[in-house]
């Protein structure tokens, strides 16, 4: 299933949609954050298109994750907090049987089109590297299951835990592409939530759930890869932060994501 189908949201009036979370679009059991980020995103675009014309896109999702959802259908209601001729601002709440799984804040307007005054982007290169690993291709059967929908590769450079190593610095370099498309701001809010977790470098597997993560949409990408440089500031307990930064294939900055999430604790 294509990634704009899978994403696809579905109008009921009054500012609330339907919705359903696909199997393929998950990691183990649960569906992926980013893609969760990307529902939401279009029905709040669709909802600011009630008050504010011309094209329109997330320019920021700000998403709490309170518990989370299984594979089916939910619900997704919409409000406009703020309409206006530059941004406007629409509430979005995931509910499936009737409780509220993710709560987001969607900043909505139009996508800037000129280049930018500044930017200062990562190093990573515009295409993966011939011995680039498929994440498909990792953990057991069955558990990226992104990676039939998806094309992700990661730079085993600096990913330590491919080895068994601990101890490497908490950045990763990733490239990914949906299939059958090309990528848009909505695939953009998926790219930056790729990664497993930074924390694998310390030697610490296993679900990792994000509690909040905000991104911000600064471009439409170009046809092609995305490639995202994945970082993380400090590690604190269970807690740890994660910030990756997404850029086309022209060297366009499209989104930069940051999040808080939990890390099972370290061994010993």
């Amino acid at each position: 299933m294509s990634f704009s189908v899978a994403s696809a949201v579905r109008p009921l009036g009054d500012g609330t949609y339907t919705a359903s979370l696909p199997a393929e679009w998950t990691i183990g059991p649960k569906p992926h954050g980013g893609f969760l980020l990307a529902v939401l995103a279009r029905a709040a675009v669709d909802g600011a298109r009630s008050v504010m014309p011309g094209e329109l896109a997330p320019l920021s999702v700000s998403a709490q994750f309170l518990r989370a959802p299984e594979i089916g259908p939910v619900l997704i209601r919409t409000e406009v907090r703020k309409a206006g001729r530059t941004a406007t601002v629409v509430s979005a709440v995931l509910e499936q049987r009737g409780r509220g799984c993710v709560e987001a804040v969607v900043t909505v307007g139009r996508m800037p089109t000129a280049a930018p005054d500044y930017v200062d982007l990562p190093d990573v290169p515009a295409a993966p590297p011939a011995n680039a690993v498929d994440l498909a291709s990792m953990g057991p059967g069955g558990v990226y299951k992104l990676g039939s929908v998806c094309e992700v590769r990661l730079d085993p450079e600096g990913a330590g835990f491919l080895a068994g190593r601990v101890g490497d610095p908490l950045v990763l370099r990733l490239w990914a592409r949906p299939l059958g498309e090309r990528p848009d701001p909505y695939f953009a809010l998926v790219v930056g939530d790729i990664s497993m977790p930074v924390t694998f470098n310390l030697g610490r597997f296993g679900w990792s759930p994000t509690v909040q993560l905000t991104a911000l949409l600064r471009a439409e990408p170009a046809p092609g890869w995305l490639r995202v440089r994945v970082s993380c500031s400090a590690v604190h307990g269970q807690w740890f932060d994660e910030d990756a930064v997404v850029v086309d294939s022209t060297g366009r900055l499209v989104c930069q994501a940051r999040q808080l999430a939990l890390t099972p604790a370290a061994q010993g």
